[in-house]
């Protein structure tokens, strides 16, 4: 059964928000998916979270991460995971060592495709003993059978689903408090509706 999460006990993770990636993204609007994706690291911020982020291959059709992620968490861009073709990102060493790192058992992870990105990571994260919610409006996958089959498989692994907002609203818990009054103006902000950068 999941525990209440705190941002005390917490780590942000998102998995290759790259330009060139981001092109798979069919099952919801891209540029949504990012929003979503860059709210989850500004509120991390505020909460005092750590955000760990990687990348997969930045010099082929990948990419590099979207500026706007580069923009809010520059500490995690300059320290970001730079893999080279491992597709599960927990099996690269020095991404699992990054989030062990953190000290932090309760993961909230965001992947760009959720049927590649997230499902992977997600599922062997929770079989080494962390406590996972994937953020599923912070992704999609090019197709809708591949997106539902991998929360399927997430569900089935133990992963906890959930949406922006959603786990925004747990890790505040009361939006009288400081963080909760910044974190409360991002689910009254309406998603751009531009193109991803």
């Amino acid at each position: 059964m999941l525990t209440q999460f705190y941002p005390e006990k917490s780590a942000l993770v998102l998995i290759d928000y790259q330009v060139g990636t981001m092109q798979l993204v069919k099952t919801m609007p891209a540029d949504l998916a990012l929003w979503n994706a860059t709210h989850l690291a500004q509120a991390a911020k505020i909460l005092g979270m750590p955000i760990v982020l990687t990348s997969s291959q930045e010099d082929h059709i990948q990419g590099p991460i979207s500026t706007s992620l580069q923009h809010v968490a520059p500490e995690a861009y300059e320290a970001r995971i730079k893999r080279q073709g491992v597709v599960n990102a927990w099996a690269d060493p020095a991404f699992k060592a990054a989030v062990e790192t953190t000290g932090r058992k309760q993961l909230i992870m965001g992947g760009v495709t959720t049927d590649i990105c997230l499902v992977f990571p997600s599922i062997s994260a929770v079989k080494d003993g962390f406590e996972v919610q994937a953020v599923i409006d912070a992704g999609g996958s090019p197709f809708e059978i591949s997106e539902e089959m991998s929360r399927i498989r997430m569900r089935e692994g133990g992963v906890v689903l959930t949406a922006t907002n959603t786990i925004l609203a747990e890790l505040v818990q009361n939006w009288a408090t400081p963080a909760g009054m910044r974190i409360s103006k991002f689910l009254v902000e309406a998603a751009p509706m531009h193109e991803v950068a």
